[in-house]
């Protein structure tokens, strides 16, 4: 067993590998410009990215990024500021502030290096005129306890906030911007990344309405308001204000998996990669997940025996309990009870090395994973009706915790199910 989570680790480090901000910027990077080069950025791997594109750039550079408390690097000519993720605070309002600040009374010869990484929407607090920090903090903690998916949550902020949904880039006018995205959303959508601060999209104000609605989010009397009204709408993406600028994809959770599976084919390994993009409650992507391995382990389809399930996206996870965890546990623990006996050994991790607000990345299980559970005195579901994954593999003493990665990807999950 303890040879199969070497292997499974050893995914997980080539995933996470993939996406290493050297090489991925090395391969991105945009013509030096007649003017200044101004670098601004926000997210979990900021301040990694900010330290690699030092090394890479050969002209000079100035600027500042944002990232989460204790995630900093060393950096030379790139301020690094720290806030709070997942809740906003006052450092992140003023690191919103230093942004705005970077990127004033530019000329159309200088050149805004924007590089954005998951984690950007907590990280850049911005609320509109009337509104406070607290009042964006708990619009935050709403959609985090609501079980949407990322795309309704970053369409809604958008609505509610004074730099996401391109403001950050509208503001550079005229210099031109360009947005560096590793990108931790389903299909890779750019603007959707940290709410997209430097690339807007098509978003309005009336789908955030309807999305309020359809999702029966109780928004507080202050923040529905707003909503309602017209003033501070988001730019669309053909605005005027964002013409000559680009964006490019420079990492994601498809190229992650695709190392993850080259891995694995040099191991003698077969691997199937699932998806990059699956969404839906983290306990009931579990359970489908679990439906799959009984189906391959009792009749051989639709993969052979041995074989590595792979699979990625950003699932959610409505808060029912008290408990402590994060998307990736809460999977495992719901994937782990309905998979219960059966001969796997998996893996299921943010690439970032954080799962939800807790220490680890994720956690390990297998087919006997429930047992000693209850052997130990814990009810499984009782934990998992309490949103509480993180104590159980706590207890197991089966958490992973390979620690801040430099980079965020969304999450990895690989099941290995060999042939006896």
């Amino acid at each position: 067993m303890f040879q199969d989570r070497a292997f499974l680790t050893e995914l997980f480090e080539a995933a996470v590998g993939a996406a290493e901000p050297d090489q991925i910027l090395s391969a991105h990077l945009p013509e030096l410009p007649k003017g200044r080069t101004v670098v601004i950025g926000a997210g979990k791997g900021a301040a990694q990215l900010a330290a690699a594109f030092e090394r890479v750039w050969t002209g000079p550079l100035s600027g500042v990024v944002v990232t989460r408390y204790g995630n900093v690097c060393p950096t030379r000519f790139i301020r690094v500021l720290e806030a709070s993720h997942p809740v906003p605070d006052e450092a992140g309002l003023k690191a919103t502030e230093a942004l705005f600040d970077a990127v004033k009374g530019l000329g159309p010869d200088d050149l805004v290096v924007a590089l954005i990484c998951g984690g950007g929407s907590a990280l850049l607090p911005c609320p509109p005129p009337g509104m406070t920090l607290a009042d964006e903090a708990e619009l935050n903690r709403i959609l985090l306890a609501s079980g949407a998916p990322i795309s309704v949550m970053n369409s809604i902020r958008k609505q509610v906030s004074g730099i996401k949904g391109g403001r950050l880039a509208a503001a550079a006018a005229p210099a031109k911007v360009v947005s560096l995205v590793v990108s931790d959303v389903p299909f890779d959508d750019p603007a959707q990344v940290a709410s997209g601060p430097t690339v807007p999209d098509m978003g309005t104000r009336e789908e955030a309405r309807r999305l309020v609605k359809t999702w029966k989010l109780r928004l507080p009397e202050k923040i529905q308001s707003w909503l309602d009204g017209e003033e501070g709408r988001a730019p669309l993406a053909t605005d005027p204000v964002f013409s000559g600028h680009s964006v490019r994809v420079i990492a994601s959770a498809h190229l992650s998996l695709e190392a993850a599976a080259e891995k694995a084919r040099q191991a003698g390994i077969y691997p199937v990669i699932l998806s990059d993009a699956i969404e839906g409650e983290a306990r009931d992507v579990g359970k489908v997940h679990a439906a799959l391995v009984r189906e391959v382990v009792l009749r051989d389809r639709p993969f052979r025996r041995p074989v590595v399930i792979l699979s990625g996206g950003e699932t959610t996870v409505t808060i029912r309990g008290q408990g402590r965890g994060g998307r990736n546990t809460e999977f495992l623990l719901a994937f782990a009870l309905a998979a219960e006996g059966l001969p796997f050994v998996a893996l299921a991790a943010d690439t970032d090395g954080i799962d939800g607000s807790e220490d680890n990345a994720g956690a390990f299980a297998d087919g006997g994973s429930m047992e000693r559970l209850r052997e130990k005195g814990f009810s499984p579901v009782d934990l998992l009706m309490e949103n509480d994954a993180y104590t159980a593999f706590e207890a197991l003493g089966d958490l992973f915790v390979p620690g801040p990665t430099e980079t965020n990807v969304n999450d990895f999950r690989a099941i290995l199910i060999r042939q006896n």
